[in-house]
């Protein structure tokens, strides 16, 4: 989903993930079988990945000269925090959805054609697997630690799906959004 707002910094771009019960950001297509990744487990391995990038992603080598030019790290810049925290590619096995929109929201950000561009997600905050599924590549919690993972012109953000709706009861004028508040609160408990 995508949101084209105007901000005090001018326009802005917002590129949303919106988990509802899924448990984690599923895994890169480039460790797929599929794909004829000759060695999936160095995925795993982040100091032998991150010495060697164009040459150990399969990623950047099994769709080189296809149409499909999956080189999400050609947008990427990761931190020296990133860089030092990470215990694997952070896209291997539960980031590859984030991993994709942030090197999206950062190649649009570098076309200048926008003076915000944010990658962010939309998350029910009961969820704790969603929100502690990067643990095993060294993020503890996606919502507070993804965005401290890159360096570059776009943003990350999180918030909750409680959080929306609370907003939206607040800031609603009369019953205009009385019908939609009553069905989220008996469809997902949001009250």
């Amino acid at each position: 989903m995508a949101f084209i707002v105007t901000t005090e910094r001018g326009r802005g771009l917002i590129l949303t993930e919106n988990k509802l019960s899924e448990h984690h950001f599923y895994g890169c297509s480039g460790r797929q079988k599929k794909n004829n990744n000759p060695d999936p487990k160095r995925c795993l391995d982040w100091t032998s990945l991150k010495s060697d990038l164009p040459a150990q992603c399969w990623q950047l080598n099994w769709a080189a000269g296809t149409r499909q030019n999956r080189r999400y790290w050609d947008h990427i810049q990761l931190s020296e925090h990133g860089q030092a925290i990470l215990k694997r590619c952070p896209a291997a096995s539960d980031g590859y959805q984030l991993f994709r929109q942030q090197a999206l929201a950062e190649a649009i950000a570098r076309t200048g054609h926008y003076d915000l561009v944010v990658s962010s997600v939309a998350y029910d905050e009961r969820n704790l697997a969603l929100l502690h599924s990067l643990r095993n590549a060294g993020v503890n919690s996606f919502a507070k630690d993804w965005g401290s993972l890159f360096e570059g012109r776009a943003r990350f953000a999180a918030w909750t799906h409680q959080e929306w709706v609370s907003w939206v009861r607040t800031h609603s004028a009369g019953q205009d959004w009385q019908d939609w508040l009553t069905y989220i609160e008996s469809r997902y408990g949001y009250s």
